[in-house]
């Protein structure tokens, strides 16, 4: 459920030979690729001052920071820039500041593998109450109670790209059964994949609802008060994806009124302000976006970096291409 390419250039496409001055937001990125990656220029940038090793009319692929910022404002300092290259797996927003003229690549599985844990990590503390157990450690107590489990639990794991399927990874050593929903039904190696259109007939046997897809137009608050309202009672709705992606208010009042239970890493708005009612309701936890922020993160996105570069000096596909711009690459298919 990404969004949709945006529509072709309008100018001249541009090969991927001629991409080679390429700016990195830290220097660490810039020794480790530059010792690995020959055959480029390396440029220290990141979008706050000015470059260190070009100007900034000189750069053809932008590596953005990792922090969400005023960054985006900077690009229009780089005319040539052909490729910007996000360290983040969602982009939303970001193809439309840009235009469709320039190419832009997300990161892909760099944040899978942290992500999916945070879900794993999430969907064990709600079930098993650990949010209780610290609270009656911090005040002293030692009070036994029982809680529900996992194992034997039906999780729907809405999301088939490479966050949904790194989630689905860590889940099946713990004796659930896993419902797979996309935008399309198919099937894969693993099997079945539902199509999005048969959510109202899988919900009501659903204990956990795992949200793992992106913003986009059409997951714009897709899980709303009509999808809640087909999950049965105690069900818990765990969001890794985007905030938007889940109707905020209708989430709140099952919530709140106890009928549901909520882990959430994204909301909308975010960040909640502080009197919102589910920092407070019980059977909710919440943890601020910290999804991709694990020491998983650093070696992967050096990983991807040092892959795309290779790729582009081979004449290849760069991953996770979003939108061509005005690069002359080959097709998804080509190999």
């Amino acid at each position: 459920m990404a969004s949709a390419p945006h529509s072709a250039p309008t100018t001249a496409s541009v090969p991927l030979s001629e991409l080679r001055v390429v700016s990195l937001p830290e220097q660490e990125l810039v020794d480790h690729l530059s010792a690995r990656v020959p055959g480029f220029r390396y440029v220290l940038w990141d979008m706050a001052g000015d470059p260190v090793g070009a100007r900034a009319e000189e750069i053809d692929v932008a590596v953005a920071p990792y922090v969400a910022g005023p960054w985006l404002g900077a690009l229009s300092a780089a005319p040539r820039l052909r490729l910007l290259q996000l360290q983040g797996t969602g982009f939303d927003g970001v193809a439309e500041a840009v235009g469709p003229d320039l190419a832009l690549s997300s990161a892909g599985w760099v944040h899978a593998a942290g992500t999916a844990e945070l879900a794993l990590g999430l969907i064990l503390a709600a079930q098993r109450e650990l949010d209780r157990a610290v609270l009656q450690q911090r005040a002293g107590l030692w009070r036994r109670f029982a809680t529900r489990s996992l194992a034997d639990s039906r999780v729907l794991v809405l999301g088939a790209g490479e966050i949904g399927s790194a989630v689905v990874d860590r889940l099946l050593p713990f004796e659930v059964e896993v419902v797979r929903v996309a935008s399309r039904a198919g099937t894969d190696e693993r099997g079945p994949v539902r199509g999005v259109d048969e959510l109202p007939a899988l919900l009501p046997g659903t204990d956990v609802l795992v949200v793992a897809l992106p913003a986009s137009p059409a997951t714009d608050r897709l899980v709303d008060a009509r999808v809640l309202s087909r999950l049965p009672d105690d069900a818990l709705v765990v969001n890794v994806g985007r905030g938007r992606v889940v109707d905020t208010p209708a989430l709140t009042e099952e919530v709140v009124s106890g009928r549901l239970r909520c882990a959430l890493d994204v909301v909308e708005p975010e960040p909640f302000p502080g009197d919102h009612p589910l920092f407070r309701a019980p059977g909710a936890i919440l943890t601020p976006h910290t999804g991709g922020s694990s020491t998983s993160y650093r070696p992967r996105v050096r990983r991807l970096l040092r892959m795309q570069l290779e790729r582009i000096a081979a004449g290849e596909r760069p991953l996770f291409l979003q939108q061509e711009g005005r690069l002359a690459v080959p097709g998804p298919d080509a190999r």
